[in-house]
Order: C-alpha cells, then sequence, then structure tokens
C-alpha cells in the first residue's frame, strides 16, 4: 500500500513517522527484510522503500519513543546487547534503525523463543545474534567480542536493575548508555509501582549508572517506566 506522507523522526537515526489517510501518525523504520514481517505488523511502500509500522503496545521501545524519550543510544552501526530480546519483535525494528554494520545481540532464556526467534527473524537478518542464556550471569555469553555502544532490558524479573548492571560493567563500553523496562509488578506486586521504581533508580544510580531519563509508559504498558541511563 502506497502513503504520501513519509517523515524522518527530528532526533532519531532511521526512524520515521508516516502519516495515514485517516490523519494519525505511526512510528516506522525501514524494512531491512523486505516482503517480510516479523510480528504481522503492517508493511507500506513510499519511494521505493518498504515500511514497518513499530505498534507501541507491542513494544516499549516503541512506546517510550511516542512518549518523547529525550535520547536513544541506537543509531546506524551501533552495536547493542538486548537482554530479554524473545520472539524478536523490538529487537527486529532495533536491527532496521542500527543497518547492515549494526550488530543486535539476543539474549533470551526461554528455549521455545530462541527457536522461534532464531527460525522467523535471525535466519533472515545476519546481523542479529541469538544467544540462549540467563541474563543473570553475562560470563557466560561467550559470542559478544568486545564492548557494546549500548543495552537494552526487557526482562520480567525481580532483580532487573542488579542484571542491567551486571551486564553493563560487562559488556557497556565507558560513555556508552543504557535503556530498562522496569516492570513493578514483576519485582513486587504488593509494592506501590512508584516505590518499586524509585528503589529500581536508587539501585541503578549506586551501580556507578547515571540516570539521564525517566519516560512513564501508560498508557501503553500499565505500571511500567523506561529509564535511560549512561555508564
Amino acid at each position: 500500500m502506497e502513503e504520501e506522507n513519509v517523515s524522518a523522526h527530528k532526533y532519531f537515526d532511521n526512524i520515521f513517522w508516516i502519516a495515514t489517510r485517516e490523519g494519525k501518525e505511526k512510528l516506522a523504520t525501514i524494512n531491512s527484510t523486505p516482503g517480510e514481517s516479523v510480528y504481522s505488523e503492517k508493511l507500506i511502500l513510499h519511494k521505493r522503500k518498504e515500511f514497518r509500522i513499530w505498534d507501541p503496545y507491542r513494544s516499549k521501545l516503541a512506546a517510550a519513543i511516542i512518549k518523547k524519550i529525550r535520547y536513544l543510544p541506537i543509531s546506524q552501526d551501533s552495536r547493542i546487547l538486548y537482554l530479554g530480546a524473545a520472539t524478536g519483535t523490538t529487537a527486529s525494528h532495533i536491527d532496521d534503525i542500527v543497518g547492515k554494520k549494526g550488530k543486535v545481540y539476543c539474549v533470551e532464556f526461554s528455549q521455545r523463543a530462541v527457536r522461534v526467534l532464531i527460525e522467523q527473524v535471525c535466519s533472515k537478518r545476519k546481523n542479529m545474534y541469538p544467544i540462549l542464556a540467563d541474563a543473570r550471569f553475562p560470563e557466560r555469553y561467550g559470542i559478544i567480542n568486545g564492548y557494546v555502544d549500548a543495552i537494552y532490558c526487557d526482562i520480567a524479573q525481580p532483580e532487573q536493575a542488579r542484571l542491567l548492571a551486571d551486564n553493563a560493567e560487562l559488556f557497556l563500553r565507558a560513555g556508552g548508555s543504557a535503556l530498562i523496562a522496569i516492570k513493578a509488578r514483576s519485582i513486587d506486586a504488593t509494592r506501590k509501582p512508584e516505590d518499586v521504581f524509585r528503589e529500581e533508580v536508587s539501585r541503578l544510580r549506586n551501580r556507578n549508572l547515571k540516570i539521564t531519563a525517566v519516560v512513564p509508559l501508560e498508557p501503553y504498558e500499565k505500571d511500567h517506566l523506561m529509564v535511560l541511563a549512561e555508564r
């Protein structure tokens, strides 16, 4: 389907806005595997380029961008460590952003999810590297050579901040940034989300990560906070 109004995001590399005929603006990335969708997202053809609509209800990173996060440490040619990649919904959009010279290391604990990730996504996107591993033990990854430019963390485990900090100490370059989607209910469903957020942010600070932005993700995700930190 051909759409007329496509514009580059004002601040972020390889991210676009598509104005639909209904007058709505939707986030999108250029599809690095034309003709292939990852999660049944809509594909839009414009001036011989194919765009993938990026659903903020399916991707917390898309939600953070729409909620106007002020900086995105993911750009052309970046090396990204993705913790909790699942079947590749958000990771595939990150792959579109970093391009052919970038790399996305996809850590996932679930064997079923990794099987889908490999068969349906990584087999077609050659700069996405699936890693079947527990993110609590980053020393076991093996495949990563050198440092990464950014870490994206989306894991439903109680010690989310500690897990991110452990990975950052091993793999994040000096001056690199990390994004973490803090899920209050996964940490402690009996406490107020704002108290959980405050405690997790404090843990990140105590591990030498400088907090540069916090973005609530409602209405796209309930009781979620996207935190941007710099090493």
